[in-house]
């Protein structure tokens, strides 16, 4: 699948291709949206707390409920076992508030794991003991990053091309790299606007692409620079776009099964959205949790293990 990936987007870029793409068959509401089970990573907001500020959303000055937190933690768990997933668990460690977000801390495709380097200081100590909980459970393939690299946060698996964000915290020689460990075609995306910090707090996969399928994603075009709306453009001419207001309550910062829909519960207008593509939306509380600037996806990583 990869080889052919690869060949599209050289054509692609070559103008004729990109035109015939935009012109493709836009996807039609389906009527029946197929679930696949996942696996998941997170970690407890035991420590939660907003001791600093590293992105627009986070005030130390503001109140802030650790029980909440866990509270809303465990909600978001408890719905991914409810919907057949499994959920791993990391122990969280004292001194790293934002351990919780484990999104950030590893990229896993086909078994391979791209682990982390953050920008902040007060982030960098949780790479290495996310490293170490890949070690101990056997996996073998694991890089740490030379490049800043934030993981899912900036990296986005569609199925068949890794989309890569940049602008604020992923550095983008980080993009090459990531397709040097993980050996997938990756597409960088320009991020703009510094609420929407990571890529995924303004775009995510609803579902991954196929052999004879594009994937489906939704985004918020205004996150990004003007050539990378038109390139999610012709990538994507049937995503669906998420208002100003779904955006800015940290709407796109969901999590799909490829039916199920976790996302959080202010989106109403993504939620009526979903609801018209076939989708099930699980609106969820995470009130406490974008103090900090995160939610669903920010506290789920995803473990992609060995296909073949």
């Amino acid at each position: 699948m990869f080889e052919g990936v690869l060949a599209t987007l050289m054509t692609a870029f070559r103008g004729s291709t990109f035109r015939s793409m935009t012109s493709a068959p836009v996807r039609q509401p389906a009527t029946t949206r197929l679930a696949t089970t996942r696996r998941y990573l997170m970690c407890s907001p035991t420590y939660f707390a907003v001791e600093y500020s590293i992105n627009p959303w986070m005030d130390p000055t503001r109140p802030v409920s650790t029980e909440g937190a866990v509270a809303e933690w465990t909600a978001l768990k408890e719905t991914y076992e409810r919907l057949g997933h499994t959920v791993e668990t990391i122990a969280p460690q004292p001194g790293l508030p934002d351990m919780v977000f484990s999104a950030n801390s590893g990229t896993v495709i086909d078994g391979v794991v791209l682990g982390s380097r953050f920008r902040a200081p007060q982030r960098a100590a949780e790479a290495d003991f996310f490293r170490t909980w890949f070690l101990d459970r056997g996996y073998r393939d694991i890089v740490m990053p030379e490049k800043i690299n934030e993981a899912e946060g900036d990296l986005t698996w569609t199925g068949d091309l890794l989309l890569a964000g940049t602008g604020f915290r992923t550095d983008p020689g980080a993009h090459a790299e990531a397709q040097e460990v993980l050996g997938v075609p990756v597409v960088s995306l320009q991020l703009v606007d510094p609420r929407y910090y990571h890529l995924d707090v303004a775009l995510f996969v609803l579902t991954e692409a196929t052999p004879t399928s594009r994937a489906h994603i939704a985004y918020y075009p205004a996150a990004f620079s003007p050539g990378t709306q038109r390139l999610l453009r012709r990538l994507y001419p049937d995503a669906i776009l998420a208002t100003e207001e779904d955006a800015a309550c940290l709407g796109l910062n969901a999590v799909s099964d490829g039916r199920n829909v976790i996302l959080p519960k202010e989106a109403t207008t993504l939620t009526t959205q979903l609801h018209t593509h076939g989708y099930t939306p699980h609106p969820v509380d995470i009130t406490e949790l974008r103090k900090s600037g995160g939610g669903p996806k920010c506290c789920t990583m995803e473990l992609r293990d060995r296909t073949r």
